[in-house]
């Protein structure tokens, strides 16, 4: 019996592809392009299973693509800047950059033995050199244009770490890699313009078609666009000059519900009154301790102080309200105050009870309502009907018609003015931090911050400190305390002056990497022959996680690129078509340690007996239920193992095979295992092929299943239904199996099931094709194409029922008469034998469907 060695079969094929340089892309004229971009790796290691799905998915669909006619760029790079190396160095010494291209070269070492069609040529990773420093002269290129610029402002300060975080780097009020608690301060930084564009990028969410709904939702609930009412309250004895507290709000129609104004700690009003108050100063001190987050926040203890401070309500000069100094209001968001309505808001509720404010219900109360005084009545969270008190006269129901009403009743009243605002605040991209690309900026004190002239670009991070390694034990950025590399001369001046020690965020890097594949080495960002020719991504493939910030950085660098000439105006939505895939997930094997805490084992260690797991010394593991694989619970799944025991057509079989991509995927053992004995059956019906002679009926048979099976896995691939897709592929193959027909139809029909299985399983296909004398390399074949003619049936099988139960049925041509289906079907055996000699009371037809007799 034949039998299918994937250890010798796809190293073989895999030397092939690159000695003919298959997926190497190069701009034609003769093909129409497809640009497949999944969202590339962060070198931590090694890839699991997890990445093995992702970039199968993308291989999919360039092998598909390429194989219908197009010209296919499939890249694959690295994001490789970020604290994770700076840790590591921290933690085992060594350099950050030393770890990471040995990471990346484990991960190459990984991916190229599953067969991905990648133009490994145009790898690069956002570390390089010359990658960052096409990075620094977009920022040079934005900072011309105004859309980057210098301000001061309120951060997330990780002090362990001592770098900024972004909010969502921020968990539970503590840095989200060292664990401390985080602290808000106030530090000079560098932001992009993307507010700018806050209705540009919500507006543009409507073209693209080919997105995710879901994804466009979180990205446009992220831009936050809302209508509100801006109006300021009056300062009684004003201090410091401060005669006024401006407020925007959402939600004027709750305005007769207010009970005390709050003003962030960061709030000019506040910062005045810390000066002359060691109370105050106190008191803000401990509030920008808290994190930023929305959630941080909302879990945080609402503390306030009172100012003893008094402002006048709008509507009424005699209501007078407190000031109060709160730690739940950011001066990133609105003016950095709010007045407080404790009877329709949580937070101001909560905040109401601790410091004994009044709750006053602004809505006309229903019968039976709860007591307000316990619970506020939040609008948003119920589907109750509530009516505004605030227009005399009127009864307007609560939501968006209140809302617009109150506005008017205030703009007519002098109160203030309707004002549309967006959530979506500009984008801080200083990271106080060594392994990142350095801000191409010199401060100057004779000129001030000046641009580095781009001749001089890149400006490379120093890989020592002149004689000696870098101490990345110290805390703190190493690249302020290098006097080599931070003290250089004025590029306008020529003056001794200092660079800028402050290194992007990493978002930055991976926001314009899709360009920088069109031309990944030109020297300048981008080729604008090759962005013409490659952009758009025709379909990009990445997680759910990345939905919102990724995305909607790489679309607000793509307009700035597009200002700048670097790319074309059709690209300023980058993404034609995106899909966001499920994970794979695996079961995690636990045991109790001597102090008690959890051991995790990798599941290679673990041997599994009648539901149990045990390892190799007997101890018996608890098994929990799948989950998403973590390195930190060592429940991934190493490729390289399965490759070496199962091929790597094996693994990419199973990872699209068992659910659809969109969903998780399990991966278990027993399903590894019966993927590859499939494939090894596949193989052997191309390796045992006989010359069994012409049989024309199971011949036609054969061939229409064929063509049905080809329009079916095309119409798969084509709406990522790959688990669809392979479901037909093991129904073909049963049906070659099983087939009388001969050899000359059996040889088209397994060289055909190859082609289809080629995008999957690469390696199997083409040692299939070589074996049936396909011509060239399957790789380069044109895409099997449904006869038209063989999809129409010219008969149908048509089920009989006896008194309601199906006893039997008939294959009759398509368009015979109903007469004539009613003789045949009487004619049956089964038919006859119920009958016994008697008439049949009743037979109905259903032409094409089926035939009722009742007897």
């Amino acid at each position: 019996m034949s039998r299918y060695s994937a250890s010798d079969i796809e190293p073989k094929w895999q030397k092939s592809w690159e000695d003919a340089g298959v997926f190497q892309a190069e701009r034609t004229a003769d093909k129409p392009k497809y640009y497949v971009l999944e969202m590339f790796p962060y070198p931590s290691g090694r890839i699991h299973i997890g990445h093995v799905r992702n970039y199968t998915m993308g291989d999919v669909v360039a092998r598909y693509k390429r194989a219908t006619g197009h010209n296919v760029l499939h890249p694959m790079g690295f994001d490789a800047f970020g604290m994770p190396a700076e840790n590591a160095a921290m933690a085992n010494g060594g350099h950050p950059k030393d770890w990471t291209y040995s990471n990346i070269d484990t991960m190459v070492g990984q991916m190229k033995p599953l067969g991905f069609s990648l133009d490994w040529t145009r790898m690069f990773a956002t570390c390089d050199p010359e990658y960052y420093g096409q990075q620094q002269a977009l920022f040079l290129d934005f900072l011309e244009k105004g859309l980057v610029y210098r301000k001061n402002a309120v951060v997330n300060w990780d002090p362990v770490d001592m770098t900024v975080l972004a909010n969502e780097q921020v968990e539970d009020g503590r840095g989200w890699r060292s664990g401390a608690l985080v602290e808000r301060r106030e530090l000079t930084q560098w932001f992009f313009k993307i507010s700018d564009y806050s209705d540009e990028l919500l507006s543009a969410l409507d073209t693209l078609d080919n997105w995710p709904a879901k994804v466009k939702t979180m990205q446009a609930n992220w831009i936050g666009k809302s209508r509100g009412l801006q109006f300021a309250f009056g300062l009684i004895d004003a201090p410091h000059g401060f005669d006024r507290v401006e407020v925007y709000t959402t939600r004027p129609d709750t305005l007769m519900g207010a009970s005390f104004v709050g003003i962030s700690p960061d709030h000019p009003l506040a910062k005045a009154l810390e000066k002359d108050n060691p109370d105050v100063a106190a008191f803000c001190e401990k509030a920008r301790q808290g994190g930023t987050t929305e959630e941080a926040i909302e879990k945080a203890e609402k503390l306030g102080f009172d100012t003893g401070l008094k402002v006048r309500h709008p509507f009424d000069t005699a209501w007078e309200l407190p000031v109060y100094i709160a730690n739940f209001i950011l001066m990133d968001y609105g003016t950095g105050a709010i007045f407080g309505c404790p009877a329709h808001d949580e937070r101001d509720h909560e905040f109401a009870t601790k410091y004994d404010l009044p709750i006053i219900d602004t809505f006309l109360p229903v019968e039976g309502d709860h007591d307000i005084q316990k619970a506020p009545f939040v609008p948003a969270k119920t589907e109750k009907v509530r009516y505004t008190r605030l227009v005399a006269g009127e009864e307007i129901q609560t939501g968006e018609e209140a809302i617009n009403a109150t506005v008017d009743f205030c703009e007519q009243n002098g109160v203030g003015h309707g004002v549309t605002k967006f959530r979506l605040r500009d984008w801080g991209l200083s990271r106080q931090r060594y392994w990142g690309c350095p801000i191409p900026v010199v401060h100057c004190d004779t000129c001030g911050v000046v641009p580095e002239k781009k001749e001089n670009l890149p400006i490379q991070l120093p890989y020592d400190e002149g004689d000696k390694p870098i101490d990345f034990s110290i805390p703190g950025n190493p690249l302020d305390r290098h006097p080599t590399w931070r003290d250089c001369a004025c590029p306008a001046c020529g003056k001794p002056a200092k660079r800028e020690t402050d290194t992007m965020d990493t978002f930055v890097d991976s926001s314009w990497y899709f360009a920088r594949f069109t031309a990944p080495r030109a020297d300048t960002p981008t080729d604008m022959a090759e962005a013409e020719y490659w952009m758009n991504v025709d379909q990009y493939i990445g997680g759910i996680e990345h939905a919102i910030l990724h995305l909607l950085y790489s679309r607000f660098f793509a307009r700035a690129m597009n200002i700048c000439g670097h790319l074309p105006e059709k690209s300023k939505e980058p993404f034609d078509a995106l899909f966001t895939q499920g994970m794979v997930t695996h079961a995690i094997y636990q045991t109790k340690g001597a102090d008690g805490r959890p051991v995790y084992h990798y599941p290679e260690d673990v041997e599994l007996r009648d539901g149990k797991g045990f390892l190799k010394d007997g101890t018996e593991v608890t098994i929990i239920p799948s989950a998403k694989m973590s390195k930190s619970k060592n429940n991934v799944v190493d490729p390289v193992q399965i490759i070496d025991q199962y091929g790597a057509d094996t693994a990419r079989w199973f990872v699209l095979s068992d659910s659809p991509p969109e969903r998780d995927v399990e991966w278990t053992a027993a399903g590894a295992e019966a993927a590859s004995k499939h494939l090894g059956r596949v193989y052997r019906l191309a390796a045992e092929l006989d010359d069994s002679p012409e049989n024309e009926e199971a011949d036609n048979a054969l061939l229409r299943e064929m063509h049905k099976t080809v329009q079916d896995v095309t119409n798969g691939i084509d709406s990522f239904g790959f688990n669809a897709s392979i479901a037909k592929l093991y129904g073909f193959t049963n049906t070659i199996a099983k087939s009388k027909a001969g050899a000359v139809a059996k040889r088209m029909a397994i060289k055909t099931l190859a082609q289809l299985m080629s995008p999957m399983t690469p390696h199997l296909a083409e040692e299939i094709w070589e074996l049936l004398g396909g011509e060239g390399l399957i790789s380069q074949a044109p895409w099997p194409v449904a006869d038209e003619a063989m999809l129409v049936e010219d008969s149908v099988t048509m089920p009989i029922q006896i008194n309601g139960k199906r006893r039997g049925e008939i294959d009759v041509p398509k368009d015979m008469d109903k007469a004539e289906v009613e003789k045949l079907a009487l004619a049956t055996e089964a038919v006859q034998r119920a009958l016994d000699g008697a008439q049949p009371k009743k037979v109905i037809v259903v032409p094409g469907r089926i035939v009722n007799v009742v007897v």
